[in-house]
């Protein structure tokens, strides 16, 4: 049976690891690496107590995940983030997507709130991701080995990694996304405000088709994001992550 290596890049995720590793690491089909960018809370405690192997990396959510592949062995591997939880059957649906002869695939999001609003927004991303086949990171990335080697890995700039690489992986053959959904936190949308966070990552998606520099963006990015947060009276998360 393949193995398949689960790579996820972390920073301060004390508080969702438990939910999210809980199971992974006892099987002996799953290799399950934490890779970590210089968290100040427990995270990399927690991880290893999880079962999960910890890696020190400078931060940086591409070079992180390049970082955990280099020390994976699996031959297929699913990039996750710190608070997104699998599906209970995700196993069996990444072997069978890759076995079809897929160049990559990713779950259905679901987003954990009861609120209505959040369920539009999974459902809006859900239809994205099918008709555009351009899933972001939140969904479960994954690929086979080969196919990550193909094209190099994630580009290790300071924003939009996921995008980029299934941008180039699409040039390998099809993607497919699972009716299987991934579970993940809602705590962007509550903490920044559902239109606020939807408009701020158009933005970066649009300034990134139209040309404009990495860094550039992930500044932007930034600085809406502090704007967004102060307006809400929140601490906003510090990571380039647009969904």
């Amino acid at each position: 049976m393949e193995i398949i290596s689960i790579i996820i890049p972390t920073l301060n995720e004390e508080k969702h690891l438990p939910t999210t590793l809980t199971g992974l690491a006892d099987r002996k089909d799953i290799q399950l690496i934490v890779v970590d960018g210089g968290s100040e809370d427990r995270t990399r405690e927690t991880a290893a107590d999880l079962g999960a192997r910890v890696i020190l990396s400078s931060r940086g959510r591409g070079h992180q995940l390049n970082r955990g592949t280099e020390a994976s062995r699996g031959e297929l591997l699913l990039f996750l983030h710190g608070d997104t939880i699998l599906p209970q059957n995700f196993s069996d649906a990444v072997r069978k997507t890759m076995k079809n002869g897929y160049a990559a695939g990713a779950f259905s999001l679901h987003i954990d709130s009861s609120a209505k609003r959040l369920t539009m927004v999974a459902a809006c991303a859900n239809l994205r991701s099918r008709l555009c086949r351009m899933p972001y990171g939140d969904q479960g990335i994954f690929t086979s080995r080969e196919n990550f080697d193909r094209i190099g890995g994630f580009r290790e700039g300071p924003i939009m990694e996921d995008f980029i690489f299934m941008r180039s992986i699409r040039k390998l053959g099809k993607i497919h996304i699972l009716k299987e959904a991934v579970s993940t936190s809602s705590r962007r949308w509550d903490n920044m405000g559902i239109i606020r966070t939807t408009c701020i990552n158009q933005i970066i998606v649009a300034g990134y088709w139209c040309g404009v520099p990495l860094p550039t963006l992930a500044e932007i990015y930034q600085r809406m994001q502090g704007v967004a947060a102060k307006n809400q009276g929140v601490n906003h998360d510090s990571s380039t992550r647009p969904h």
